[in-house]
């Protein structure tokens, strides 16, 4: 059996009691997908477990994106549903003894409908805002608005002292290869065993150094050395191009991100302008309405260095170091 932490079993809880109430009572025969093409993967005393409770739980857990697919003969969706069956065995004994009905049980159950509720709302406003043409357009819009920067190839050989760098530079000149170097004598070891290889960068995203050092710089020429964070440098040139933007694709995870969270914030706003909201915390941060107040016969605070009246007082270091 899986280890589960507290916040997974109330999880199980909510989802057993206040979604699948009425799944206890359901016979095989009136089983309907809770979406199209569901399946039913597993079943506990008769009742299922349908293909989709696995994935949320992998979304959950943050296994996969949301959107991304689970296909059931993987490892990890059957991990993952040996995780589901255990949530809903330890759902059914705590309801079994009677952990479902009491206050703090219908509190937090109240909690978790609501905001399986309000995650319901939000997939449906945003399952509707964001389609395929809103993507493009932000696409194209940022396209736009984006300036495109050089960007450089450069491989690199970091070293310790200058007098290190001079001789990799002499080596060079005389025709040593400059990955065979970079293994040998680098002490970046990010790059050192892929020939120095920095891979495409622009000079806004590196040391201020790299950028002074590679101004002029063109495809093929060996620059530095110069003093980089750790040591000294010497970099190649491989090439230097315009910066190519992301395309659609790459940016589309971003893109559905940035909508999400608009959409997210209009709706909050609409709701929030329709509803009457008190607050009634103080201004005391701390302060919570109804939290008992310490008396006004209570002792005083002990001070943190005020000595105890039953234990000795330890002697300070420097009279320790007197004796």
């Amino acid at each position: 059996m899986s280890v589960l932490s507290v916040q997974r079993i109330l999880t199980a809880l909510s989802l057993v009691v206040v979604l699948g109430a009425t799944a206890c009572s359901r016979t095989p025969s009136d089983e309907r997908p809770p979406q199209p093409g569901d399946i039913v993967v597993a079943r506990v005393s008769g009742d299922p477990i349908w293909a989709s409770d696995v994935k949320r739980e992998a979304v959950a857990q943050g296994l996969i994106g949301e959107g991304e697919p689970l296909d059931p003969a993987t490892v990890l969706f059957r991990r993952v549903l040996d995780e589901v069956i255990d949530q809903e065995l330890l759902a059914r004994e705590a309801e079994r003894q009677g952990l479902d009905d009491t206050p703090l049980a219908r509190q937090r159950l109240e909690a978790a409908r609501k905001r399986i509720l309000g995650d319901m709302l939000v997939e449906t406003v945003v399952d509707d805002a964001i389609t395929g043409r809103a993507v493009e357009e932000l696409y194209q819009e940022q396209r736009r608005l984006t300036e495109q920067s050089e960007e450089f190839r450069a491989r690199m050989i970091l070293v310790r002292t200058r007098e290190e760098a001079d001789a990799v530079m002499s080596l060079l000149a005389n025709g040593a290869s400059f990955e065979a170097l970079a293994a040998d004598r680098s002490i970046d070891e990010s790059t050192r065993f892929n020939g120095g290889d920095l891979d495409y960068f622009t000079a806004d995203t590196m040391p201020p150094a790299f950028g002074r050092a590679l101004t002029n710089a063109r495809a093929g020429d060996t620059v530095g050395p110069f003093q980089a964070e750790g040591g000294w440098a010497v970099l190649r040139v491989e090439d230097r191009r315009q910066e190519q933007p992301l395309t659609l694709e790459q940016a589309r995870p971003q893109i559905l991100r940035f909508l999400t969270y608009d959409q997210v914030r209009q709706l909050l706003e609409r709701l929030r302008g329709r509803a009457e909201i008190e607050i009634l915390l103080r201004d005391d941060p701390m302060a919570v309405p109804g939290a008992p107040e310490e008396p006004a016969s209570a002792p005083p605070a002990r001070r943190e260095n005020a000595a105890s009246p039953t234990a000795p007082v330890a002697p300070s270091p420097a009279a320790g170091a007197a004796q």
